[in-house]
């Protein structure tokens, strides 16, 4: 009789514990390639985002509760290269040659590619010489991180906006990172691009590729707190958590 007044969902954010509200809603097949390829057909699944009424992240409930399994059917399928095409060769490429470029020395350097997809940004780095391993959570289901050992030096290119458990996410690399080892990690920070009240617009926000974590700066940092890491930034995109710096790294981190 009463189904018409419907309890309004509450979830708590992830990262701070604060209280979420819901931010808009957009249509699952939204992807970031609009503007190059085109709209997708709607698929009718409404995907809400909410956002962290203190520390400004912003999140996909739903698809945060997914499982692996529904992932790889509904996201990560054979036609997902067709909202992410830079992901199988041209951004490991590109991600390489400026490693190679900014890392001196790297062939006493422990690395890890986490969330590493198909392994080529470790392919590449290897044949320059490295020593480095890829790691995947949503690929590699049957390497447990404790088979793994301690890095000097952990990427993560493009990977912080898809992990549905940020929690898993940072507990995965403190236990992976050595003591004075640095993690160099890619996302684009919401600040600019995300207000409450407004419409969720921006093309970052794209649960067909997804992109079902976005994160403020305020965010980032305290997810890094979490675990005793220091955050800074590089630029907008791309950043850092670290415990202390190491010397082969000093030139790329001042820490003020």
């Amino acid at each position: 009789m009463w189904s018409f007044f419907r309890k309004k969902k509450e979830y708590d954010c992830p990262i701070c514990a604060a209280k979420g509200e819901l931010l808009d809603t957009v249509d699952l097949n939204k992807h970031c390639e609009v503007s190059k390829r085109g709209a997708l057909p709607r698929s009718g699944v409404a995907i809400e985002y909410y956002l962290c009424s203190d520390c400004r992240f912003c999140w996909a409930p739903m698809m945060h509760a997914w499982s692996v399994d529904e992932f790889e059917e509904k996201i990560y399928n054979q036609d997902y290269v067709y909202v992410d095409p830079e992901y199988i060769e041209s951004r490991p490429r590109t991600n390489s040659e400026m490693l190679i470029a900014n890392v001196p020395h790297a062939s006493s350097i422990r690395h890890l590619d986490y969330g590493g997809g198909n392994g080529m940004l470790s392919k590449l780095l290897n044949e320059a010489g490295w020593q480095s391993s890829s790691y995947d959570p949503m690929v590699d289901h049957d390497v447990s991180i404790e088979s793994l050992g301690k890095f000097d030096f952990i990427t993560s290119f493009e990977v912080f906006e898809h992990v549905p458990d940020v929690h898993r996410l940072i507990s995965d690399l403190d236990q992976l990172i050595a003591d004075n080892g640095i993690i160099i990690f890619s996302t684009i920070t919401s600040d600019e691009f995300i207000t409450p009240g407004k419409k969720l617009n921006w093309w970052y926000a794209a649960p067909r590729n997804g992109h079902i974590s976005l994160f403020s700066q305020n965010a980032l940092r305290r997810l890094g707190h979490s675990k005793n890491f220091q955050f800074t930034s590089f630029s907008p995109a791309l950043h850092v958590f670290f415990k202390s710096v190491p010397e082969w790294a000093s030139h790329m981190i001042k820490i003020v």
